[in-house]
Formats: structure tokens, sequence, C-alpha cells
């Protein structure tokens, strides 16, 4: 069947929106709390590196290779929780639970309109080509960003503020977002947002990946891609993050840098921006530095895919059972690759 012969699309319904936008959320909040200490160390080496631990713990890995990353892993959870306790390990945790809803509802929103507005470039199957599908799931990465930075420059900060002395601590997300439009403006709160859009690019890496993976999966199955179990979907969506997370991590360093920098009274120590961070951290750590926290940041993505995805599914399901609509939404053909593509950080 030709575009021109397609039944019209329509964009997504306030039912849709609401359904996808509280599935989104609860399995990323599910996720989030399960590997935020891991995206705590992360963050930490991101931005200063590899971290001081204790004498003690220092001493206790040194035995057992103490470049290994389970054994950094081990010590730095083990110093966190000595300095800061358990609450240290869930440092910017509410700020990422407060952004996930708008964050899926804002991307859910533009790629479903997109994809409404590029389904001229629909295949004989009604299925969007991949460079259509990288446009919408781009430009839906870039609004996501662009709403909810502000929140992504909190967690950072609450995440790394132990670290830094003699800066006076934050003591809410309130209490961020006021003192660094006060003491920074707007640009503080927009601090590291080139490469977070930059970053988009992971979208176009995973997006494409992932629906071939989901496409071999269903046709080794024998099935179409929307009748896959959710532990199919958690492969190919798993797989394909890990895939884009690795060629894209250096903005990832960037990003945190210039978003923390906010809080260090050495302005002189400032980066100036994108180039300049990146030509300093080249020039002082090399590739590596680029790397900082990758190793950790893949050990997190790979339950937090599955945790995400599956519980997805189900709350999806669930919700779509509890307030069913008279008929079927002649755009829901449309979704099958949309649900997993909202993680840019």
């Amino acid at each position: 069947m030709s575009a021109e012969g397609a039944p019209p699309v329509h964009g997504p319904s306030t039912r849709d929106v609401l359904c996808n936008a509280c599935a989104g959320a609860s399995a990323g909040i599910i996720a989030a709390t399960f590997v935020c200490p891991l995206d705590v160390i992360k963050t930490r080496l991101q931005v200063h590196g590899l971290l001081k631990l204790s004498s003690s713990s220092s001493s206790s890995s040194s035995s057992s290779s103490s470049n290994s990353r389970g054994s950094l892993i081990f010590s730095s959870l083990q110093q966190i929780k000595k300095t800061e306790g358990i609450r240290g390990m869930y440092r910017g945790l509410s700020p990422t639970i407060l952004a996930l809803l708008p964050n899926w509802a804002v991307y859910f929103t533009i790629y479903d309109k997109l994809k409404s507005l590029l389904h001229s470039h629909a295949d004989v199957n009604n299925q969007l080509s991949i460079g259509a599908n990288i446009v919408a799931a781009s430009g839906a990465g870039a609004a996501t960003a662009i709403a909810t930075n502000p929140l992504w420059v909190v967690k950072t900060r609450l995440q790394t503020q132990g670290m830094r002395p003699g800066v006076v601590p934050y003591k809410s997300i309130a209490s961020a977002l006021r003192r660094i439009t006060h003491e920074e403006g707007i640009r503080g709160l927009y601090s590291g947002l080139l490469p977070a859009l930059a970053g988009v690019s992971h979208v176009a890496i995973q997006f494409p990946s992932y629906e071939k993976m989901k496409a071999y999966l269903a046709e080794r199955d024998n099935t179409t891609v929307d009748n896959l179990s959710p532990g199919k979907i958690a492969i190919a969506s798993s797989l394909s993050k890990i895939l884009a997370s690795t060629i894209t991590y250096p903005h990832e360093v960037v990003r945190s840098r210039l978003q923390e920098q906010g809080q260090a009274r050495d302005t002189v120590a400032h980066y100036k921006g994108v180039l300049d961070c990146t030509k300093r951290v080249f020039k002082k750590e090399g590739i590596a530095g680029f790397y900082r926290g990758c190793a950790i940041n893949l050990l997190r993505t790979t339950p937090s895919a599955v945790i995400t995805f599956t519980s997805y599914e189900m709350i999806q399901r669930f919700l779509h059972r509890t307030f069913p609509t008279d008929s079927d939404n002649p755009g829901t053909h449309l979704k099958s690759g949309n649900k997993h593509q909202i993680s840019v950080h």
C-alpha cells in the first residue's frame, strides 16, 4: 500500500501521551532507583577522575588488582557509604525522578508528532524509513534535552558536591534551582546543553541499531516486531544502548564537567566552553579522560535497560487494559520503536 493510500495518521491522543508518560516514568523510576549508586560513581568519575579512597579501603583492595573495575566499584561504594552514608549513594535521585515525567511526556509527544509529519516516507508496510525515524527521534531528543536540562544540572551537582571542599551544599532541588539562578543566571541552568544536544547523536546510532536487532529477533522467532516478548525487546534495546553509549560517551564527560563547575569558587580553573573543556581534558588526560566512568556506565546500562523495558511493557499493557478505547488508534502501528529512545542521559 502506498503512502497516499494509507489511512490518515493522527498524532498521539491525550490518553496515549498520558499512558506512555506514566508507563515510561514509572519504569524509569524503578530503574533509576536500582542503579543510582552506580550513576553516582559514574558522574564523579566523569568530573573528578579516579576517586581518592581511604587508606583502609585502598589497602584492602591493593592486594587484588586495584585497577579492576569490580574493585573500583566496590571500593567507591564503601567510601561513599563511610563518608556520606546510604544517602550519599542516592544523591541526585530526586531530580532524576522529577525529570522523568516531563522527559517522557515531551519526548513521546514530539516524537509521535514528527512521525506523523514524516509519514509520507513510509514504506509499503507503512513503516517509516530509517532516515525518517532518525529525524523524528533526534528532534524529540533535542526538545527533551532543552526542556529538562536544568534538572540534570541539579542532579549532577547533588551527586558531586560532597567532593568539593568549602562548597556550601544544596539542601534540596528547589534550593539548588534558586541558588543556581541567583548566582549564575539562566546560563547556569543550561550549562552543558550544547554537549547534551550533541548527545542526540546517541539516538541516531541507537535507533537504527535497535530496529535492526528487533527485526532480526522477530524474524528468528517467526513473529512480528509488535509481538516480541519483553525479554527479546530488552535484549535488543540493551545491546543497541551499549553500542550507542560506547561510541557517544565522550560528550557525557564534557557535559558533566560543564554542569558541575558552577560550584567551584576558583573561576580561573573554569572551562570557557565545550571546545575549551575538550582541549583541556585531552591535553591533561588524553583519550582516556573522555571515557572516565564508561565501564561503570555500561555496567549500569544493561540492568537499567532490562528493568526499564520490561517494566514499561507491563505497565503500559496494564494502563491500556485499565483505560481502553472504543477503537484502536490508527497511528499506533507507528509506535513500535518510540518507547526506548528517551534516555539521552
